[in-house]
């Protein structure tokens, strides 16, 4: 890649700040050197701010105000980086994940092959500490009315699209339904203009801190969020 093209990575933290480094190191790695880092920290009361302070390459956003609803905070944090960003692509991403260094080139290339295409996504691998957990679900987010959903970390979009996406998706009914499943059914039922990678190149953090761990197979939250979907479909 001649790294011509500018890529932008939102990243929206809230406490984790075992796990910044990490992050933001596998950025700086990245094979693709073309890269601006915006770095949302939504009101977190660990030290995170101080770590991402230590990175000058970094655009460090502290947001003062915070909802009460998880899936909320993320919108808007995804929205206050983006108005901070001038890059072609954009790449979301949690603080707790981490890319690897091929990624971003990986990404560009298949962007740059198709001008039209508005969304791209690559399959995580799911991290628990010393055990990593590939996952190869493409036929089933094609192919199926209840899609898999990768994670926010797998997501990227191309700026131009960007806007238009989170004016649709970006309002404040289903608290139970995050970002990612938001962008997933706009790209899959009204824009239809989407690529899945079959490679696996985000790591994704699983742990007790995610919210995901609210939400255990078959509990009344479980049911709660599963309607929500339907509802929100």
């Amino acid at each position: 890649m001649n790294n011509k093209i500018k890529v932008s990575i939102l990243i929206a933290n809230y406490n984790n700040k075992d796990y910044i480094n990490k992050c933001i190191k596998s950025l700086l790695n990245q094979t693709y050197k073309n890269v601006e880092i915006i770095f949302h920290d939504d009101c977190s009361k660990d030290e995170s701010i101080k770590i991402a302070s230590k990175y000058k390459r970094i655009k460090i956003i502290k947001n003062k105000i915070r909802d009460k609803n998880g899936s909320y905070n993320q919108l808007k944090a995804c929205e206050r980086a983006f108005k901070k960003s001038n890059g072609e692509i954009i790449f979301l991403m949690d603080s707790d994940d981490h890319f690897k260094k091929n990624k971003i080139s990986q990404v560009v290339k298949n962007f740059t092959k198709n001008k039209k295409l508005q969304g791209i996504y690559d399959l995580p691998i799911f991290d628990h500490g010393k055990k990593k957990i590939k996952i190869n679900k493409k036929d089933k987010l094609i192919r199926t009315y209840w899609p898999y959903i990768p994670p926010q970390s797998c997501i990227s979009i191309r700026r131009k699209y960007f806007s238009k996406i989170m004016n649709s998706i970006s309002f404040k009914k289903f608290p139970n339904i995050w970002m990612d499943f938001r962008i997933a059914i706009y790209l899959k039922y009204i824009s239809k203009n989407y690529f899945i990678l079959n490679d696996n190149l985000t790591y994704y953090r699983q742990s007790s801190n995610n919210v995901s761990s609210n939400f255990s197979f078959l509990s009344s939250s479980w049911w709660k969020r599963r309607m929500e979907a339907h509802e929100y479909i």
